[in-house]
């Protein structure tokens, strides 16, 4: 690794900090702000287990309509619209969550979100009663718009309020939230409990209930200290914030950190999304996170959670169903373990372990779907190869993208970057949402060598271009990308001081 990437601190002095700065209010400010992601995997989940059933109600609702059945090439459409419509509205939201964290700031944007969650569970809710599958798919849009806004928040908020010695701890949390609301979703989905032709509605409307807890406890949580003092200029504010924050009185130490931060983020000024594309200083970072978030979703990862019900149906399991919540189980397990591991082994090395075992997962999926015909047995291989390439995304890839966004970037840049690589994150989850049905088709069993080509290509970017930012505060970690501590780029920096740069210092 190159020396600018080294560790700050030693292995013993970061296991000795693990565990040091929680404090009642910080648990209740994590655990509220993370109620958003819970929503987020919840509906990211919701719609696989009940397709059958809705599908169904399409053709009800188009029987009702126009006398006839439902053309099949019109409801593999539908459906595949009702699925990538979610990530539509979090593409277009997630673009915008710079402007609305700055503007309403971090707690206040969470909170006037839950209205998107609202009208989106309200649709969904009615469609059987309104016999409109629109009713459906704009639900799904307004949903997903509140997960794109949800994405952005969650992981900014909680990077902004942790310690560095628990910043990457906290931040798991943000996809452990994710993957237990995917689990719930599963469940609730059986055909013994939510998952049925009466009662899918409400499996669907349900998801206002976080956001009901949310807005009754987020008048408790403190706003970012960062956001307060840094952007807003608020410095006793920012303090009370701290004590709150850490239980502490003083918090000098702390403050002393925020106001370097400061003094760089007055030297940068505020930075757009077209500054960021054009400083040089951002590309190297940008592309980083861009990169990592890509690796995410072209794993393949959203093939299995929107479609993994027809999948294992299609190697011959009788209970595709009960296989479809074993992987959510392994899932939330997973995410667990990365929780201890990530401030232990480093999020480089756990997102290098996790795309390398996805990849060998993938290669052993497609030989289980090619052998199933021949050898029934084989399907339990599928599973379990299945369940591996679950549990190696949440090592690495699940959760390390949504959290080094704002580690790599400070004050300046963090909400532009956050509002780029979130965007890039929900266009290939659109992709892949909409596209998958029609790939598998045409690609069959080889289906998932096409995410393993791309997961060996995620791996060697990653070994070559990923630092480790475990154990460094913000601001060391923006220093990394420059020649000097003090050096700005010329789009950013006054001309007054550029002046004094020499050509080189931008080589």
């Amino acid at each position: 690794m190159p020396t600018g990437f080294q560790q700050i601190r030693t292995e013993e002095e970061g296991l000795e900090d693990v565990g040091n700065g929680i404090t009642p209010t910080l648990i209740l400010s994590v655990f509220t702000a993370v109620l958003g992601s819970l929503q987020f995997g919840y509906n990211i989940g919701v719609i696989n287990a009940p397709q059958e059933i809705i599908e169904q109600e399409y053709n009800d609702t188009w029987i009702h309509r126009h006398g006839e059945p439902i053309n099949p090439n019109t409801l593999k459409t539908l459906w595949s619209l009702s699925v990538a419509i979610f990530s539509i509205g979090g593409m277009i939201s997630s673009f915008m969550v710079g402007v609305v964290s700055e503007w309403l700031g971090r707690k206040r944007a969470m909170i006037v979100n839950n209205a998107l969650a609202f009208l989106g569970g309200a649709f969904m809710g009615l469609a059987k009663l309104g016999k409109s599958y629109e009713m459906m798919i704009i639900g799904r849009f307004l949903i997903g718009a509140f997960s794109g806004f949800a994405s952005g928040l969650v992981p900014m908020y909680v990077g902004e309020i942790s310690p560095t010695n628990l910043r990457g701890a906290l931040g798991t949390l943000n996809q452990l939230a994710i993957v237990i609301g995917i689990l719930i979703a599963q469940v609730f989905g059986l055909d013994t409990l939510l998952g049925t032709p009466t009662l899918w509605p409400i499996l669907l409307g349900i998801t206002v209930v976080p956001s009901i807890l949310q807005l009754l406890l987020f008048p408790f949580c403190p706003e970012s200290p960062r956001f307060l003092y840094i952007v807003r200029n608020k410095e006793s504010k920012a303090k009370e914030s701290l004590k709150r924050l850490t239980g502490r009185v003083d918090v000098s130490v702390a403050l002393t950190e925020m106001k370097e931060e400061k003094r760089r983020m007055d030297l940068e000024r505020k930075v757009s999304i077209l500054q960021l594309f054009r400083s040089r200083i951002y590309r190297q970072p940008l592309l980083i996170a861009v990169v990592l978030q890509l690796s995410q979703q072209l794993s393949g990862i959203n093939a299995i959670f929107y479609y993994s019900t027809d999948i294992f149906k299609k190697t011959g399991l009788e209970q595709p169903i009960y296989a479809t919540i074993g992987a959510g189980a392994v899932n939330t397990v997973f995410t667990v373990v990365s929780v201890f591991l990530v401030e232990r082994a480093g999020r480089r090395t756990l997102h290098l372990l996790g795309l390398a075992g996805m990849m060998v997962c993938a290669i052993l999926m497609t030989v289980a779907q090619n052998l199933s015909d021949r050898v029934p047995a084989i399907s339990y291989l599928s599973m379990v190869a299945t369940f591996g390439f679950v549990a190696f995304f949440e090592i690495g890839p699940g959760p390390i993208p949504w959290f080094i966004v704002a580690e790599l970037f400070s004050q300046g840049p963090r909400p532009a970057a956050m509002a780029v690589a979130g965007c890039a994150n929900w266009t290939c989850n659109f992709i892949i949402g909409m596209s998958f049905p029609s790939i598998a088709d045409a690609c069959g069993a080889f289906v998932f060598l096409i995410f393993a080509a791309l997961l060996l290509a995620f791996l060697i970017f990653t070994y070559i271009k990923v630092p480790e930012t475990r154990g460094r505060t913000f601001d060391q970690i923006a220093a990394t990308f420059r020649r000097t501590p003090s050096l700005l780029d010329q789009e950013i920096k006054p001309s007054t001081e550029l002046d004094e740069l020499s050509p080189e210092a931008y080589e």
